[in-house]
């Protein structure tokens, strides 16, 4: 009898973690958006490898970042989106500090960038984005799907890859473009799911509260 008050205080306690993790997500990324930046990242790989794209440095770097300007209207549009629709009763600031998190990491990229190109090693630079946007992935592993997590790694492997694999190449478009396609597509099926789970959720307290 003892046994099984336990076991249910434990299955109690288990469902109540499930649920206090599960509110601690944050549903404020767009799992379509990140999949456009993606995609926007594979367009701007194979623009910049046509052989009508000049082959020198500077186009690269401005072609780089139109995509990184791009993905980025997108993403965070859409969170801001996100947020202006929110009812009026929850919409606060602190439902977008998890989306600040990724600051700090953004910053040192720009700045670090800033530096390597100023000392002209344009070389270095796809290993240090890919590292630094993978440092961005893991302030969210408690506040998104641990998947998410995960890309975050992939990305701090490639970069690590590039940052010490000879004759890597500042004009060769295809290691960033397709590092970059496949960690977006990936996370934004990763949101996509999270997305998918939230609307079911909704749907369900809807109809608890309909048959109430």
């Amino acid at each position: 009898m003892l046994a099984h008050h336990v076991h249910d205080a434990l299955t109690q306690v288990k469902r109540l973690q499930a649920l206090i993790l599960e509110k601690r997500l944050f549903r404020g990324y767009s799992g379509i958006a990140r999949m456009a930046g993606g995609l926007v990242a594979l367009g701007g790989m194979f623009i910049m490898a046509s052989p009508l794209f000049p082959s020198v440095l500077s186009a690269h770097l401005l072609g780089w970042t139109a995509v990184l300007i791009i993905a980025l209207a997108i993403n965070y549009g859409t969170l801001l989106f996100w947020f202006s629709t929110m009812p009026a009763a929850r919409r606060s600031l602190r439902e977008l500090v998890p989306a600040c998190d990724a600051v700090p990491a953004l910053a040192v990229g720009a700045g670090l960038s800033l530096a390597l190109i100023m000392h002209g090693e344009y070389d270095l630079l796809f290993g240090t984005w890919m590292c630094l946007y993978g440092l961005v992935h893991m302030p969210y592993r408690n506040s998104l799907p641990f998947a998410n997590y995960l890309v975050g790694i992939f990305y701090l492997a490639c970069g690590a890859i590039m940052l010490v694999w000879p004759g890597v190449a500042f004009t060769n478009p295809y290691p960033m473009g397709l590092v970059f396609g496949a960690g977006e597509l990936g996370g934004g099926f990763v949101l996509c799911r999270l997305n998918q789970e939230t609307v079911l959720e909704q749907e369900e307290e809807t109809s608890h509260e309909n048959n109430d």
